[in-house]
């Protein structure tokens, strides 16, 4: 049989740790393919993930987060897989958690959301990314309509459907999480949390750093205030990057 689920890896400057992490998932024996898609980074990122035994997909330049996990779906989209997860490529994501979001998709989710909230075993964090999370927690609960405790985790499942949502031009380069997780509910998607087991960074920067929190919580505040009003462009065909054959 061949495999239908597809784990995107995104990965920035990762070298040290993205090739323990590939061989960690591997050692589950879950079956699935590994995508680690290299955002352009200037070390052997791409060079340890595909000796790990991942595929690898190549941006010649930074693009962003958001654009590196944009990549990933539209690549398991070209290549007709069922569903897709994701997790970092930094270590902080738990292999081994990976069956419990595959059992969420299994069980009808369209997004299975690991949480590290709902374990009671946090790692650390600084205070404005906490403060950040509640908020955008409180607000996505109330868009939602059920409780969402981690709107910013970066491990997830992702079922054909909402694979399908993903692959259009309009989703976002930079920090897709609780804008995007509106969305899939407005268009009828389950969304549902998953506790998982999350770990601090091995090494590297975390992307939720400095001045750059400030932004991601302006950015994601103004997205979310423009949801009920945005419209798709007329300027350019929707999914044309996915559908490039």
């Amino acid at each position: 049989m061949p495999t239908t689920t597809l784990l995107v890896i995104p990965a920035y400057c990762e070298a040290g740790r993205v090739g323990d992490v590939v061989r960690k998932v591997r050692r589950q024996g879950l079956g699935v393919d590994v995508l680690v898609v290299d955002d352009g980074s200037p070390d052997g990122t791409a060079d340890e993930a595909r000796a790990a035994g991942a595929r690898v997909v190549r941006h010649e330049f930074n693009l962003g987060y958001g654009a590196a996990l944009h990549t990933g779906y539209c690549w398991a989209f070209r290549n007709d897989y069922d569903r897709v997860m994701q997790m970092d490529a930094d270590g902080q994501h738990d292999p081994s958690m990976l069956p419990r979001l595959l059992d969420a998709l299994d069980q009808g989710a369209d997004i299975a959301l690991g949480s590290r909230y709902l374990t009671g075993d946090a790692p650390r964090s600084s205070f404005a990314r906490r403060v950040g999370t509640a908020m955008f927690a409180w607000i996505a609960s109330k868009w939602i309509g059920s409780r969402i405790t981690d709107p910013t985790s970066g491990f997830q499942g992702l079922s054909r459907n909402a694979l399908h949502a993903t692959v259009n031009d309009a989703f976002p380069e930079d920090y897709p999480d609780t804008d995007v997780l509106v969305e899939h509910h407005r268009r009828g998607l389950v969304v549902r949390e998953v506790p998982v087991v999350m770990h601090e960074r091995v090494g590297g920067l975390s992307m939720h750093r400095g001045a750059r929190i400030a932004y991601y919580g302006y950015k994601m505040l103004l997205t979310l205030l423009l949801l009920p009003v945005r419209r798709a462009t007329p300027l350019r065909r929707h999914d044309s990057v996915a559908r490039l054959t």
